[in-house]
């Protein structure tokens, strides 16, 4: 029998949010006993805090590399400059306050942002980059394209983890994650979260996503605590590596490639 694991990860870091990442990262280190915490870095956020001219925060990221956390790119400025019809308008529109870079990108596009972003954090931290997970887990065909293309080893949306190349899922089951940006969205987060860290424990791979919004609430805060303290018995904290690399990387061998859209 294999143990069920407990994937986390911090949104959305920069030097934008800088305070926020620290504390969030003091907070989720604490709960979990280890540094084994993803870090999703934005070279740019909005075009207004770039990686490149932040040393500071850089060195940081350097040093949270050297304990253990992983690294994804997580788009480039994470805003979404693109126009969208259809069911891409819809998900651009409510799903996200505009922050689907990738929605709307063609491969080429997609390419470019997600190659630069590599490079960058491969730089700064001496490691190679875990993967690639867009902005608001929104991917167009050019997005979904370009990984296909690319040698990062993984993406995940609301719903999975796969490897980026061949499309292989290799966990399923929703984020659990919360929302601040509103009253009544923060108020639903809560109330899914309660729900799911009980009827998710099932699952072989459970996820839990923060973002720097959360740091600033303390109702949020403690539902990250109750989540984390219902989910962790019999379960181990892994990094997502772990699920395309040694025993954990059996949990699912029967998962075929989730369907290319």
């Amino acid at each position: 029998m294999y143990q069920r694991l407990l994937l986390a990860s911090i949104h959305d870091v920069g030097p934008m949010f800088a305070s926020e990442t620290e504390a969030l990262f003091d907070r989720l280190s604490g709960l979990v006993k280890a540094p084994r915490i993803a870090m999703l870095v934005v070279p740019d956020h909005w075009g207004r805090a770039p990686l490149s001219a932040a040393p500071g925060f850089a060195q940081r990221l350097r040093h949270w590399a050297d304990m253990g956390v992983e690294m994804f790119v997580h788009g480039w400025y994470h805003k979404d400059m693109a126009s969208h019809q259809g069911l891409a308008q819809f998900k651009a529109r409510h799903m996200t306050a505009g922050e689907g870079e990738f929605l709307g990108l063609d491969a080429a596009q997609a390419a470019q942002r997600m190659a630069a972003g590599k490079a960058l954090i491969e730089d700064i931290t001496g490691r190679a980059a875990a993967g690639f997970i867009a902005p608001a887990w929104l991917y167009g065909p050019g997005a979904r394209a370009a990984l296909r293309a690319s040698d990062l080893p993984l993406a995940e949306d609301h719903f999975r983890v796969w490897q980026a190349q061949s499309g292989r899922v290799v966990a399923r089951g929703p984020v659990i994650t919360w929302a601040t940006r509103s009253p009544m969205r923060q108020a639903s987060s809560l109330a899914f979260a309660a729900l799911a860290r009980h009827a998710l424990r099932p699952l072989p791979v459970v996820r839990v996503a923060v973002h720097p919004g959360d740091a600033h609430s303390p109702a949020v805060l403690n539902s990250i605590d109750s989540t984390f303290k219902a989910l962790l018995p019999g379960r181990r904290v892994a990094r997502y590596h772990d699920l395309i690399s040694g025993p954990a990387a059996q949990l699912s061998p029967h998962i075929a490639p989730m369907a290319q859209k």
